[in-house]
């Protein structure tokens, strides 16, 4: 996979530059903090709680990890608690953000971190002249709900975004705390005239390095090991490996600015089956039938122009259907 953003530093050979990532025991995060190491970087990550093995320990056995990921604990909600984490660094990635789709309380469990946590992070950037770009993983959530309809003549592009009174009307709670989130972002941004970038990713599927199932996964997973029918639905979906490497993308390409959507394609439940049915002829799929009897939703666009400007190219989606199905076997969470 190649990517147009390159720069002269990395022609030279290893990088010895420090960057900083947030929520690094996270899906995206994880294979981000991979990524890096690979690409000699040397990663300050924040876990909440870096004692903890189940969060910590994939990370530790990376390749590199040994010599260059140093992991400390952080938490969102502390003020000042990224200063020393940031300290040092020319870039920050912050991807730690709460992710759930049915709290219980809406605001204490994913507002006021997403929000009250990315200023924080912001905060120590501002603090830190090292720091020359951050790099923010919102989400397409935070673009495509505004109320409009999604029929098929729609595209979706970076100008869109979603509107807070429609998401809270809707209860859409998770979608509501990455709008505010970035909503805060872009203004603290601009007020403190910091370089930043912030990505878009859909649901994301691929690989999975974390020792337990994180929600995007879930939703793929729930797909496919349901019950007789399928939803009449259609999903946003990009890979992990291409979303982990947009990132770096997003920091080494000097011309990156503004927002990047990463969605490879909006595919409606019936043909993420279809396909799935013929990679695994054997595997018991839900039925042929649909959950309800209306027509089927046609999928939307989601524009790929700023994102591909940049370089970002796409993982065909049947290898990610059959990288992530394999790794939910490996991990024991999947029995095909």
């Amino acid at each position: 996979m190649e990517f147009g953003g390159r720069t002269e530093r990395e022609k030279g050979g290893k990088k010895k530059e420090v960057v900083c990532v947030t929520g690094a025991s996270g899906f995206i995060a994880s294979w981000l903090v991979k990524l890096l190491l690979e690409r000699g970087y040397t990663v300050k990550a924040t876990v909440r709680n870096p004692n903890d093995p189940k969060k910590t320990e994939h990370l530790r056995s990376l390749h590199g990890a040994k010599e260059r990921l140093h992991l400390f604990g952080a938490d969102l909600l502390e003020d000042g608690s990224f200063d020393s984490v940031v300290e040092g660094c020319t870039a920050v990635f912050h991807t730690a953000s709460p992710v759930s789709l049915s709290p219980a309380d809406p605001k204490a469990e994913l507002i006021d971190p997403a929000v009250k946590g990315t200023l924080n992070v912001l905060s120590s950037c501002v603090k830190t002249p090292t720091v020359r770009r951050v790099v923010v993983t919102s989400s397409i959530v935070s673009v495509a709900y505004n109320g409009k309809p999604l029929t098929s003549d729609v595209v979706v592009d970076e100008t869109w975004f979603s509107d807070p009174a429609f998401c809270e009307e809707s209860k859409l709670w998770y979608v509501l705390s990455k709008t505010l989130a970035e909503e805060a972002a872009w203004k603290f941004a601009k007020e403190k005239s910091i370089d930043m970038v912030t990505l878009h990713p859909g649901i994301v599927i691929g690989p999975i390095l974390q020792p337990t199932l994180n929600i995007s996964t879930e939703i793929f997973l729930n797909l496919i090991n349901g019950g007789q029918t399928f939803p009449n639905a259609s999903y946003r979906l990009v890979d992990v490996r291409d979303v982990g490497e947009a990132h770096i993308v997003a920091l080494e390409s000097l011309s990156a600015n503004g927002r990047y959507n990463l969605v490879a394609d909006v595919v409606h439940a019936s043909e993420v089956l279809r396909t799935v049915r013929k990679l695994y002829p054997t595997m018991q799929l839900p039925g042929h039938r649909c959950s309800d009897d209306k027509p089927f939703e046609q999928p939307y666009r989601i524009s790929k122009e700023r994102a591909e400007g940049l370089g970002v190219r796409y993982i065909p989606l049947d290898v990610s259907y059959k990288d992530t199905i394999q790794s939910l076997k490996e991990k024991g969470f999947l029995s095909i």
